[in-house]
C-alpha cells in the first residue's frame, strides 16, 4: 500500500494525464488545469514561511483540490491515466512553468496593488 504523500502525488500526475483526454468534461479539465497549476508550481501561493497558514496551503488545499477533481472524472477514465502517471513518476515529474508564471503574477500583482494602497495612504 502506497504512502499518502506518494499517493498523492500520483493521483496529481494521474490528473494532469487525464486534462489531455478529450473524453474528459471541459469544466472538469478547467478545473484540474487550476488545482494542477498550484500543486506542481515551484511557488506556493501562500508561503510555507508564514506560520500555520503557509502550510495549510499544502496539506489542505491542494489535497481537498485534488479529491474534487478526481469526482469530476469517470473511474474508468482514471483508470488508464493512473497507469500512464505509474510509468511518468518513474521517468521523473513533470514541470509546470505555466502554474509558476500564474502564481508570480499572483504575487507580482498583490505587491502592486499594496504599494498603490500604501502610496495613496501616505500621501494624505
Amino acid at each position: 500500500m502506497e504512502k499518502g504523500g506518494h499517493a498523492l502525488k500520483k493521483e496529481a500526475y494521474a490528473l494532469w494525464i487525464a486534462t489531455r483526454d478529450p473524453r474528459v468534461p471541459r469544466y472538469a479539465k478547467i478545473f484540474m488545469g487550476l488545482v494542477l497549476a498550484h500543486t506542481f508550481s515551484p511557488i506556493d501561493l501562500i508561503p510555507d514561511f508564514i506560520p500555520v497558514i503557509g502550510l495549510l496551503d499544502d496539506l489542505v488545499v491542494t489535497p481537498i483540490g485534488i479529491v474534487l477533481a478526481l469526482k469530476m472524472i469517470p473511474p474508468e477514465f482514471m483508470t488508464d491515466a493512473r497507469q500512464k502517471a505509474k510509468t511518468l513518476l518513474q521517468q521523473g515529474k513533470p514541470v509546470n512553468r505555466v502554474g509558476a508564471v500564474m502564481i508570480i503574477g499572483i504575487w507580482l500583482a498583490v505587491l502592486v496593488i499594496t504599494v498603490v494602497w500604501a502610496m495613496r495612504t501616505l500621501v494624505r
